[in-house]
């Protein structure tokens, strides 16, 4: 949180996407979140004194409104009807920064997703020592396209120039505009009023707020941030690039906490991923959201994970899958070919292969052999199987919901359960075998001469 009083705008409005998609640009995902989430999520973590969304007009604006109302409930949503440049975005959201006129206001983008938190306090504290404007800036390999901040002798930025304006001299300056920006709340509404049009379709520029706030004697500086935080997406493959920068900081993170991935380049990581002290995870393990592995737990091979938790010293997979709802214990197993949904696995409970629990519970150190499932959905409703406490279910058994095996009890294999079993109970619920003696070689006689074979 910051020391100083904050605003934060979330500039969602802008059209400039190559997505070819349906689904409007701030709503595509990197690590398993929004980009507009990750915008909210770096910009909450300040604890701004107000939130505000600017977003577009029809169903799109609407869909990325309920997004940031669904993301951070105490969002404040504008919209901005026409767009009409970033100048303009930010005096739609006015009104709703009304009384907030001392501090900062921090406007960043919904399509830069790697932004850090530590970032952006950064230009806040920057902007909090006087300064009128704070614009955020980075060095790429290749600046061709980026506008660029350009630097008096003593540090203090210029003015921005936009690649298109520049003169060779300030094209050979490799600091260049990472969008973001931070101004002084009081001097705000007034340098967003005197901002004029930018080209031929009457844009207001947020960047042309340097050259006012300068005219009025104010100073303006520039904080800076690595390359992977500036990264825009307005196309399928910067998403893609996007999320593989994601992955890579995650990666990171993750065994700088203290995880072992013996892969780290073939595991995926959601934005809320959260692996406990000593966890090792194996390659090809794919983190959905919602996901928490204590210490000591061990990820397979192969496996894929959401919305789960997975207890200390535990072990799933390989080739499992972990559903929304599954809780497996300490030092349960989950072996190949097994999918958990809202089901939780006692302490030292084992399901070893090929076997499906869903809306159960199954009590410490119980065993569930191959090819068991719980029968919970009966084309209406969805039921639930309760297996107690050191119950050993046979191979290929189904276990009908609602149903309930006792402590202690044996299910026979090839069992189809659809009454309870009481405690330390032997239930078998299979045909009686028959044998006929020779009988195989006068059924194969007869079909074969049925078939003319």
């Amino acid at each position: 949180m910051t020391a100083h009083p904050l605003a934060v705008v979330v500039l969602a409005a802008g059209v400039g996407s190559r997505m070819r998609s349906d689904l409007p640009k701030p709503l595509h995902l990197v690590g398993g979140l929004p980009l507009l989430g990750h915008a909210l999520k770096a910009a909450r973590a300040l604890g701004p004194a107000r939130l505000v969304v600017v977003v577009g007009p029809g169903e799109a604006g609407a869909q990325v409104a309920a997004a940031a109302r669904a993301l951070a409930p105490e969002t404040a949503v504008a919209e901005q009807p026409v767009q009409r440049g970033t100048g303009d975005a930010v005096a739609c959201a006015l009104p709703a920064l009304a009384g907030f006129d001392a501090g900062t206001a921090l406007v960043i983008y919904a399509d830069t997703p790697l932004l850090r938190a530590d970032t952006l306090a950064a230009m806040a504290a920057a902007r909090a020592t006087g300064v009128g404007v704070v614009a955020l800036g980075f060095e790429p390999p290749e600046p061709g396209r980026y506008g660029r901040l350009i630097l008096e002798k003593d540090g203090a930025l210029a003015r921005i120039v936009e690649a298109a304006d520049a003169t060779p001299e300030e094209l050979a300056t490799r600091l260049c505009n990472a969008g973001a920006m931070a101004v002084d709340a009081a001097r705000l509404p007034g340098w967003l009023a005197r901002l004029e049009p930018g080209n031929a379709q009457g844009e207001l520029y947020l960047t042309d707020l340097v050259g006012l706030a300068r005219a009025d004697g104010a100073a303006c500086a520039v904080a800076r941030c690595g390359v992977d935080e500036a990264m825009g997406v307005n196309s399928r493959t910067e998403l893609a690039a996007a999320d593989a920068a994601f992955q890579a900081r995650a990666r990171s993170a993750a065994m700088a906490a203290g995880a072992t991935l013996t892969a780290p380049e073939t595991v995926f990581f959601s934005h809320d991923t959260a692996l406990g002290r000593d966890v090792t995870v194996a390659p090809n393990v794919v983190f959905g959201p919602g996901v928490g592995v204590e210490d000591g737990a061990e990820i397979r091979a192969f496996s894929h994970l959401e919305g789960c938790a997975v207890r200390a010293g535990a072990v799933v997979g390989p080739f499992a899958r972990l559903r929304p709802g599954a809780e497996i214990g300490p030092g349960a197993n989950v072996g190949n070919f097994v999918e958990v949904k809202n089901a939780a696995l006692g302490e030292g409970a084992k399901a070893n292969h090929l076997a499906y629990l869903g809306d159960a519970s199954v009590g410490a150190g119980a065993n569930i052999g191959a090819g068991t499932i719980t029968c919970n959905y009966d084309g209406a409703s969805k039921h639930r199987t309760e297996i107690g406490a050191g119950a050993f279910i046979g191979s290929n058994s189904a276990l009908v919901a609602p149903v309930t095996v006792g402590a202690g009890a044996y299910v026979a294999s090839g069992s189809v359960i659809t009454r309870d079993v009481a405690p330390d109970a032997l239930s078998i619920a299979r045909a009686r075998q028959i044998d006929k003696p020779g009988l195989a070689a006068v059924l194969r006689a007869r079909l074969r001469r049925a078939t003319g074979r």
